[in-house]
């Protein structure tokens, strides 16, 4: 687990038993994210909205009812998603959410999910902010190695 200095930009990475592919799926499903959330902070989000391409918008609700849209901007299948959330029709409020994926061998994978809140800059959403620590991070990576590691 890392915190690249600034205190705005904080990383886990972990090594997981299950395909690149298997666990891709089940971050680009935003139905399927509340399930791994470490910082239960999700409550659902719609079937139906897979990303596929940079561009691809998708929505959430949080635990405490708020939706938020997530722009992707980043997006390699198998490899690589980020977005940056907003207030529905909003612009987005200046922090990102970034999974990378490496495959190590036909069934391991090293997965590093980062939050990056460098451009944040609304008072409110700063503790928030302060609050998601690597560890965090490192929950999310452990509950879904739980669930792409199951037969």
């Amino acid at each position: 687990m890392t915190d690249h200095g600034t205190g705005r930009v904080v990383s886990a990475t972990r090594e997981i038993a299950a395909a690149p592919a298997r666990i891709f799926e089940l971050i680009a499903d935003p139905a399927q994210q509340p399930r791994w959330d470490g910082n239960d902070n999700l409550a659902e989000a719609p079937a139906g909205q897979r990303v596929h391409a940079v561009g691809d918008v998708f929505t959430m609700t949080t635990t405490n009812g708020n939706v938020r849209e997530n722009h992707v901007f980043e997006f390699e299948e198998g490899h690589r998603i980020a977005w940056k959330p907003a207030e529905p029709g909003k612009p987005t409020l200046g922090h990102v959410w970034r999974w990378e994926l490496e495959e190590l061998g036909p069934e391991l994978t090293r997965v590093t999910h980062t939050y990056d809140w460098t451009d944040l800059t609304d008072e409110k959403r700063l503790p928030r902010a302060r609050a998601t620590t690597a560890d965090k991070l490192r929950a999310s990576l452990d509950r879904l190695a739980t669930l792409a590691e199951r037969p």
